[in-house]
């Protein structure tokens, strides 16, 4: 009995931790694919190639497109802490830094969903990447599988990423013309992913980079 304690002692917190990994991962998942799937839809029902095209070109229409293709029971526009959809504060796997407002995400939508997640999401036609003279278009996206809920730890519950036009959602760099077409400014989309994940995953305090690993693990959480 004792050496079966012991056993168990050194066994189950890394099955626990292998479990939680897994259960932000699922969740991460489900919530990555709403967004496309939505984004998807709102094209089709505008007629249009792309979400520029479309007309999602604005904080207000990133608005309509969450209550019209979302479950949202909760909106947080009020200031730049963005709470009760999103924690007053986060931080980094490895603790090195702290996040404790959004002040710098004012052209951004904030909703709490049905599932429990919440989203903070620009415009995807507020930035543009331009590599070997091709023009991508993006906004940024904060993603908490739990909402405010904890441990409010970037790369574990909450993840940020692009929003491209083409509804897709993944790194910097990794643009609709680097994935369909190869143009990714001299690397491919896994070194690409590789690299944003190494320089940023485990000190940003919203887990910039690490759906790079992910993405390129098949939706495994394998740090």
């Amino acid at each position: 009995m004792g050496i079966i304690g012991v056993v168990s002692a050194m066994t189950i917190p890394t099955l626990m931790q292998n479990h939680q990994r897994k259960t932000y991962v699922t969740q991460f998942h489900k919530v990555y694919n709403e967004i496309q799937q939505a984004s998807l839809q709102y094209m089709s029902d505008h007629n249009a190639l792309n979400l520029r095209e479309a007309g999602l070109n604005s904080r207000a229409k990133v608005g309509e497109f969450f209550n019209n293709y979302f479950k949202v029971v909760n909106t947080c526009e009020e200031g730049d802490v963005r709470t009760p959809c999103l924690a007053s504060e986060y931080r980094s796997i490895d603790g090195t830094s702290e996040l404790k407002n959004f002040s710098g995400w004012s052209a951004a939508y904030c909703v709490t969903l049905a599932s429990g997640a919440s989203i903070l999401l620009d415009p995807p036609a507020l930035y543009t990447l331009t590599v070997n003279g091709v023009n991508s278009y993006y906004g940024h996206v904060v993603i908490d599988v739990n909402g405010s809920a904890g441990p409010n730890i970037g790369g574990r519950d909450v993840f940020h990423l692009e929003f491209y036009d083409d509804g897709s959602l993944d790194v910097l760099g990794a643009t609709p013309e680097c994935k369909s077409k190869g143009v990714c400014n001299g690397q491919s989309l896994t070194k690409i992913r590789e690299n944003l994940y190494n320089s940023n995953c485990f000190k940003n305090y919203l887990g910039y980079g690490c759906i790079g690993k992910i993405l390129n693990d098949n939706w495994e959480m394998n740090y």
